[in-house]
């Protein structure tokens, strides 16, 4: 199914930074409407400053069910035009193996990074179906295709968002809305730094800046580039985005060798 979503409504969460602020001004540039909300006020501020169309901002924890709906409704009232996307983009991280996990801090992750599809999704999957056009684009990771050790929190939440969204392409077969699930490998924004990470409990020592600037070296994507290929694919009537060229090599491991892929990436990463 090719979508059209260029110069139509946009929802985007997660717009104060990273992928979504770079969705938030590509769509805006190719004439979209766009609603952006993240629960960081000041990088929402900037990320509505840079627009150069319409925007509806909005200070948004995604956890919180009740406002995702109310929120649904202000955008509902702000449209002219029918809701083309809504993209499900918030997310955090943290890191840390099972044995030394910090309960605290998974339940914080999950109820962002797949309560916030959730809650998303059933905000705005009445206004798409009662319009029978649109489409719900929910982010996932490469590490929702692959397990990976101290990303047990992380994992979990992203493969929950890839299932949640297989089975709701499903459920809407036959109408006029679909589903897509995006895979981003490394993007080069501020997760890390955003995130609860320990230190303390790093193997190596680093400090948070070091663990930062190690992921930065293997981060092979830009933001602005992982937008353009999202856009595209979402257009182009893909169900699933791989956003990255390491993307795709853990989705080729996945599937060929789905047990012992993560040997072989430790041999990769060593190189």
């Amino acid at each position: 199914m090719v979508r059209k979503i260029s110069g139509r409504p946009a929802v985007i969460t997660g717009a104060a930074s990273g992928i979504g602020r770079s969705l938030a001004r590509r769509l805006s540039r190719h004439g979209s409407p766009v609603v952006i909300a993240d629960v960081d006020e000041i990088g929402l501020e900037e990320t509505a400053a840079s627009l150069k169309g319409p925007v509806l901002s909005r200070i948004l924890d995604v956890r919180d069910a009740d406002d995702v709906q109310r929120f649904a409704k202000e955008v509902q009232d702000w449209l002219d035009l029918p809701l083309a996307a809504v993209f499900n983009n918030a997310g955090v991280a943290t890191s840390t193996s099972v044995l030394n996990s910090v309960a605290e801090d998974d339940s914080w992750l999950f109820d962002i990074n797949y309560w916030g599809v959730v809650n998303g999704t059933r905000a705005f999957l009445p206004m798409l179906l009662q319009q029978n056009y649109g489409v719900v684009v929910n982010t996932s990771s490469v590490f929702g295709l692959c397990g990976m050790p101290n990303q047990s929190a992380y994992c979990a939440a992203k493969f929950a968002v890839r299932g949640f969204t297989d089975s709701l392409r499903q459920e809407l077969r036959g109408t006029g809305v679909s589903a897509v699930a995006v895979h981003p490998g490394g993007i080069k924004t501020n997760i890390i730094r955003n995130g609860r990470i320990h230190t303390e409990l790093d193997e190596q020592g680093r400090s948070l800046d070091q663990i930062a600037a190690d992921f930065d070296k293997i981060a092979l994507t830009t933001p602005d580039k992982a937008a353009e290929v999202i856009h595209r694919g979402v257009e182009r009537g893909k169900s699933r985005v791989l956003v990255g060229p390491d993307a795709y090599v853990f989705d080729a491991l996945a599937r060929i060798t789905p047990t012992h892929y993560y040997s072989i990436m430790a041999r990769l990463f060593e190189r």
